[in-house]
């Protein structure tokens, strides 16, 4: 079932993605080649968001061990933080869920460590631009698929794939609602977006094939080809002038 929201659910949502946002920015501040760990920006995000009177989304969900999802270089999502140092050349994945009040937000971004090649820049840049050309066809009365079909696309016009196998979607009272929101497909198809749907649009996007693979950590999910990979991600509501952003400053 889609839950509809209504005007003070959403801005109760907003809440929490104003949350969501500054953990975002003051944790990737944080990030310094040569010296930060994800283990250690994984601290640093929880003790954000619980200084901030909200809880983790992620800590315990489905057994999940850590409040980020802190994935690099081939891992996709679900990175569980580790003590690595992070190099000059990585990219981060921050994945972060807040709960404000009883109400989700989740947003995701991929950061460069230092200076990296040309190439990785395009991947990042593809994918943070293919989260935008989906939002934009987050409007009442088109369809998921037209989400779906304006990431991909984007996506393989630029030279890059999409993960298959991995989902965005619907958010509120739980982190994970209907409907799912894929990265890929056909426009004009899947449930009608109605005003006061709020979902999560999150392209992952590989500079190589689009097949994943799951580490035996149970969770990591990385690159069939060990190739990069970026997500990114926001909530979203779909509202009557258009989609409002929810997890921004």
């Amino acid at each position: 079932m889609i839950r509809i929201k209504t005007p003070g659910e959403i801005d109760a949502m907003r809440e929490s993605g104003r949350i969501l946002a500054r953990v975002m920015r003051e944790v990737s501040d944080a990030i310094v080649p040569g010296q930060s760990t994800p283990i250690e920006l994984d601290a640093m995000a929880e003790e954000l968001i619980r200084g901030a009177g909200a809880i983790p989304s992620f800590k315990g969900y489905r057994g999940f061990p850590a409040s980020a999802c802190i994935s690099v270089n081939d891992a996709v999502i679900h990175g569980i933080p580790d003590d690595r140092t992070l190099q000059v050349g990585d990219i981060i994945g921050l994945d972060f869920g807040v709960i404000l009040d009883g109400w989700h937000a989740d947003s995701a971004w991929t950061f460069p460590v230092g200076e990296i090649p040309a190439g990785t820049k395009r991947l990042l840049s593809v994918a943070k631009e293919s989260l935008m050309q989906g939002i934009a066809k987050a409007k009442p009365g088109l369809r998921v698929g037209d989400i779906s079909a304006a990431v991909q696309k984007y996506v393989e016009r630029n030279g890059c794939s999409v993960v298959r196998d991995l989902v965005g979607h619907g958010i509120g009272r739980d982190l994970h609602e209907e409907p799912s929101v894929p990265n890929f497909g056909r426009a004009g198809k899947g449930p009608v977006l109605r005003e006061g749907m709020t979902i999560c649009i999150e392209p992952m996007v590989n500079q190589g094939t689009w097949k994943v693979r799951t580490l035996p950590d149970d969770w990591t999910i990385v690159t069939k080809d060990g190739k990069l990979s970026a997500h990114f991600e926001h909530t979203v509501a779909v509202m009557a002038d258009g989609p409002k952003i929810l997890t921004t400053e």
